[in-house]
């Protein structure tokens, strides 16, 4: 049996940001904790945001790091409560939107934060006592906007996940004119983060066609703009297609994801400083392979289905044109070429494959991968 999830309201066009006060006023949002980052602030777009909140009161936490911490948390719980706001809107890209996430779920439930971890068991311990939240990607990558699911970084040092379906985002203002602004590489990283969920769950076995029809078509837009949102980055067509996609991909990983994320969910766990987008883009090439014999993979003809929807042709068994695409395209927006330029070395494996071996996503992976198995993804993408 699949149960099947769609749960938010999602508003996606230029401008949609104007909604943020009567978004509030329908979430029964009074006084609204905003959280977000530096870089955003510096950037203007959270100007844009408290001018379309209008008088309504609000406080702002601007601190949150590039991979949210339970620190973090803790430190944004407390201007909430200095504050004595009701609900957060997350401004940003993923690590804000976690952020605000884990501040939900830390305001109204008791004791540490990793008691509500998914690979504690805690996500039935997570209730509808969290905080309303709403969420405005500048980025489109995550897709955190319409998603169950948080990633937070542990005082243990664990990047884990927080999963329930009071965690999605009451509202989704996803408005494709914050993105424009985006430099090159962070929209090249966050466009192939979301290519990498909608390819990702596209090949998990788990039964949820509606999830399939809509990762495809994220594929498809992700990947036929992603070039131009990165070369030309005041392209509106493409910025909205990108945002579309980041969206739509987020939809259909309630489906799962596989060794992309738990390799790559391990490895910003060991060096926060990694970028998750980048992580995933430089490992999706070698999953892919690894993927590409399973049977339901190959019964269901996933690769060449991908492969279509990649404006690519004709796909191998094995899945060869499209691994050898994504390279391409890593190469053509100017990533790191493996993991080694990121200075992942070998003497880091074990530990790597210890926290991919333990993370949510390992087991919806479409073929469980072995210890030996996650060595030889790794020294492939270095």
């Amino acid at each position: 049996m699949a149960l099947i999830n769609y749960l938010t309201q999602i508003h996606l066009d230029f401008g949609t940001i104007s909604l943020l006060r009567a978004e509030c006023q329908r979430a029964g949002i009074l006084k609204p904790l905003i959280v977000t980052d530096a870089g955003v602030r510096a950037a203007g777009v959270l100007d844009e945001a408290l001018a379309a909140l209008g008088d309504i009161p609000h406080a702002v936490f601007d601190q949150t790091p590039s991979n949210p911490t339970e620190a973090a948390v803790r430190a944004a719980l407390s201007v909430l409560r200095a504050h004595k706001c009701d609900g957060l809107i997350g401004v940003g890209g993923g690590s804000s939107l976690d952020l605000a996430k884990g501040v939900c779920i830390a305001a109204t439930h008791p004791g540490p934060l990793k008691t509500y971890a998914t690979i504690e068991g805690g996500s039935p311990k997570i209730t509808e006592r969290v905080l309303p939240m709403i969420a405005v990607p500048t980025t489109a990558g995550t897709g955190s906007e319409v998603a169950r699911g948080a990633i937070l970084i542990l005082d243990d040092g664990r990047k884990v996940g927080f999963h329930s379906w009071f965690l999605v985002p009451n509202t989704a203002i996803c408005d494709p004119g914050l993105t424009l602004g985006l430099p090159p590489f962070l929209t090249a990283a966050t466009g192939m983060d979301a290519i990498s969920h909608c390819m990702e769950t596209y090949m998990s076995q788990a039964v949820n066609p509606p999830a399939d029809g809509i990762g495809l078509d994220g594929l498809a837009r992700g990947w036929g703009h992603i070039a131009r949102a990165t070369e030309m980055g005041s392209d509106r067509d493409a910025r909205w297609n990108m945002m579309s996609a980041s969206m739509q991909g987020a939809l259909s990983f309630q489906k799962g994801l596989g060794c992309v994320h738990s390799l790559s969910h391990s490895l910003g766990g060991i060096n926060p400083r990694l970028h998750h987008g980048t992580l995933n883009a430089l490992l999706m090439s070698a999953v892919v392979r690894f993927n590409a014999s399973t049977p339901s993979i190959q019964n269901e003809n996933r690769l060449q289905r991908m492969a279509t929807a990649m404006g690519i042709g004709d796909c191998d068994a094995k899945g060869t044109e499209i691994s050898d695409a994504i390279r391409g395209m890593n190469a053509r927006l100017r990533l790191p070429s493996g993991l080694a330029a990121l200075g992942v070395s070998e003497d880091n494996f074990e530990r790597v494959i210890d926290g991919a071996m333990a993370d949510h996503c390992h087991k919806t992976n479409p073929r469980i991968a072995t210890r030996e198995d996650y060595r030889a993804i790794l020294m492939d993408s270095m």
